[in-house]
């Protein structure tokens, strides 16, 4: 083993050992997934894991409970930095280095294969989407300190020149086109539901296009408001717990909460559900997500934004999506079924996922779609 091989192992498993502990619960990826199989996947992993790193017994404050299906999924989805006995360091650091090296195998590096993606692009056009949580910017504990770098705002700036580009997020959209600050791309905020495209006609769509608007969920707006005052009032009570209304949903940020809280927020927020059954709660990384239940996500925003620029039902076109959130799934799947254009996960360890590739973090993203302008140039220049 050569020592540059070396240094990239331990790196792996400095990143990867101690958040894959938790997300070691999601099952390794297999298409098509069989669902019953995945959650009897899910709750053996994390017994065994609570198990294996002591969190199971004892020392628990009145209230917590590590039972609570919800908690299991916020703790599940929302790693926290346990550190394991250091006897059990080297084990554990080996088998999920080992993990996560064959979960690279089925989900390899959008750099190191960018040719093969490059190769399926031929004759096609490239159409991007991208998140924006800790997709173009750093997961952070403020969510009004989200900001993208100069960096990764001119990588975009450029990307947007030479390919359409959209933001999908499940912000609001005035506050995600806020961080952005390039008015040239299409925004969908609120996960889809609140869809806004560029007043100028982009020179790559297909068809002529007016400017683009669509907000499925405007009906839900007074509901939405309602439940976002309940809910400030009801939470006020657990240190760290913040509300965000992002228009057509919301988001109850626990990042800042003590784990031993968690049940109690969870309980807290659901307490404010009941009495409205066309509101549903989701969750992703330290985050509850209220949104309407109708049947609209990132996947049919992808849809929409596919259709509205003239790419529906052609075989002229190579959509690629990039996210990191457990909401970015629905947009992997619409691809996968097609068959049609590529999803890269965003993530530093192995989880379930229908995308096909993966990039590590934001910097590695960075890196993607500056290749991805690089290549277009040359291209342009042959």
């Amino acid at each position: 083993m050569t020592k540059q091989s070396l240094v990239r192992r331990q790196d792996l498993a400095v990143a990867v050992v101690v958040a894959s502990a938790i997300a070691d619960a999601f099952p390794r990826f297999s298409y098509p997934p069989t669902a019953a199989a995945a959650t009897v996947s899910c709750a053996k992993n994390y017994k065994r894991l609570l198990h294996q790193l002591d969190l199971g017994s004892g020392g628990g404050a009145v209230g917590f409970r590590r039972d609570n299906p919800w908690v299991q999924s916020m703790m599940t989805l929302s790693p926290t930095q346990i550190k394991p006995p250091v006897a059990r360091t080297a084990p554990l650091m080996a088998s999920h280095v080992e993990e996560y090296d064959a979960w690279m195998r089925s989900h390899p590096s959008a750099l190191s294969n960018f040719e093969d993606i490059i190769a399926a692009s031929k004759g096609k056009q490239i159409v991007m989407f991208l998140d924006y949580d800790g997709t173009l910017s750093p997961i952070v504990e403020d969510p009004d300190r989200a900001f993208m770098s100069d960096e990764m705002r001119e990588a975009v700036r450029d990307l947007a020149s030479h390919f359409p580009t959209a933001i999908v997020s499940g912000r609001c959209r005035e506050k995600v086109s806020s961080f952005v600050k390039l008015s040239e791309l299409y925004y969908a905020g609120s996960h889809g539901m609140d869809i806004k495209g560029p007043n100028d006609e982009h020179k790559h769509a297909k068809t002529r296009t007016k400017a683009v608007l669509f907000q499925p969920a405007s009906e839900f707006l007074p509901m939405i408001d309602e439940v976002y005052k309940s809910l400030v009032e009801t939470t006020k009570s657990i240190p760290g717990s913040r509300v965000e209304n992002n228009k057509f949903c919301l988001s109850v940020h626990f990042r800042c909460v003590d784990e031993k809280k968690w049940s109690s927020l969870a309980d807290k927020v659901r307490s404010v559900l009941k009495d409205y059954p066309k509101l549903r709660l989701t969750h992703g990384r330290k985050v509850l997500e209220i949104r309407p239940t109708i049947k609209w996500d990132k996947g049919k925003a992808l849809e929409f934004l596919l259709e509205s620029l003239g790419f529906d039902d052609r075989n002229d076109v190579l959509p690629l999506y990039i996210g990191d959130d457990r909401t970015d799934e629905d947009a992997f799947k619409v691809l996968r079924d097609r068959r049609q254009g590529f999803g890269i996960l965003v993530s530093k360890i192995a989880k379930e996922t229908n995308a096909s590739f993966s990039l590590r973090e934001p910097t590695e993203v960075l890196r993607f779609l500056r290749r991805l302008v690089e290549w277009k140039q040359f291209s342009a220049d042959c």
